[in-house]
């Protein structure tokens, strides 16, 4: 019943195309197959099906082999829980790529590999997109029946890592200088005074130190959200879980003087897109030749100075939201003891 055949790769490994193809009076009643790395596993899986197409009821039934951007597409249908906007784009970009014209079944942790490897990113980014499609391996197979091999995309994983096709990111220590923040709020400062109906970037500036908060949470705190000395942050980054994850943080002092100057004027306390907010802060940057600082990096800043000032972990972490000392303190690079913003005109 069953024949393995050995096929070449494009990378030029062999793989072993196990097939199963019953028939009865020249009608063909089943067949199915499986694409495997070793020789022995493709037999193994071949005898363990032919003893389960024994059993009775077994014969004939219909076994689905999808393409994977089939799988992609039913499984962003089928979700009841919201897909985030990085993950909804990372399986869109997914389907650009050959794999994803691959049935179910033809695809092996080799495959997997060299979809990583064809990813014109960062290590970490492509550790991204791995953990994304892993998503889509775990329930293909117990939800819809689907041949998709989550061992391929375990082995896949391991083996991008070791070979350094995947990875984590480079942390960064860069900390905005008190002259550089200086030069960025007059620069805003003058900005607002020619055209005063435009994005108050000083203020938006002032409360990323202080608040410690990433500039997608800045923008979508509502006034609702916000009770004076803390502030309900709104699916909060998590590596876990994003959607959903709301938490309370600790609004010090000079946050909240920012937040009671502002004029309510939408339900949100920072009306503006991230994009706004970020062509702003980048532009005026190129603009006053200050080399490589990210928007990201006045959080960095924020977390630092509270420690700077004598908080103790548990004390920031308030602030932050962040859940555990490993993530926290690649943002502790303490260059100081106290408060370097005590009489800064820009509070």
């Amino acid at each position: 019943m069953a024949t393995i055949v050995p096929r070449k790769r494009r990378d030029g490994s062999t793989g072993y195309l196990a097939q199963i193809i019953i028939k009865r009076q020249g009608k063909v009643l089943h067949q199915e197959s499986q694409t495997f790395d070793r020789k022995q596993a493709a037999t193994a899986w071949a005898a363990r099906r032919e003893n389960e197409l024994r059993k009775p009821g077994e014969l004939g039934r219909r076994v689905d082999d999808p393409k994977l951007a089939d799988v992609i597409d039913k499984y962003v249908a089928q979700s009841e829980k919201e897909i985030g906007r990085t993950k909804a784009q990372v399986l869109r970009k997914i389907k650009e790529y050959d794999i994803a014209d691959m049935r179910c079944s033809e695809i092996t942790s080799a495959d997997l590999i060299s979809f990583a490897q064809a990813l014109p990113v960062s290590p970490q980014t492509r550790s991204n997109y791995l953990s994304h499609l892993a998503a889509i391996f775990a329930v293909a197979r117990p939800m819809w029946n689907y041949p998709l091999d989550q061992q391929a995309i375990r082995d896949a994983f391991t083996v991008a890592k070791r070979m350094g096709i995947t990875g984590k990111g480079a942390q960064r220590d860069r900390r905005p200088t008190l002259a550089e923040l200086d030069a960025l709020m007059e620069h805003f400062h003058a900005v607002k005074v020619k055209r005063p109906a435009s994005i108050p970037m000083q203020r938006i500036i002032a409360f990323a130190i202080f608040s410690t908060r990433r500039q997608e949470e800045i923008v979508t705190i509502r006034w609702s959200d916000y009770e004076g000395n803390r502030v309900l942050v709104r699916d909060m980054k998590h590596p876990g879980e994003k959607i959903g994850n709301n938490t309370w943080c600790e609004i010090v002092p000079e946050a909240a003087a920012i937040i009671d100057t502002l004029q309510r004027r939408d339900e949100r306390i920072f009306p503006y897109s991230t994009d706004a907010v970020s062509a702003a802060f980048t532009r005026t940057c190129k603009l006053l030749a200050i080399d490589d600082l990210h928007f990201h990096d006045l959080r960095h800043e924020g977390v630092s100075r509270l420690f700077e000032m004598g908080r103790t972990i548990p004390q920031v972490a308030s602030v932050s939201g962040h859940r555990s000392w490993q993530s926290l303190q690649r943002y502790k690079h303490l260059r100081q003891v106290g408060d370097k913003y005590t009489g800064w005109k820009w509070k």
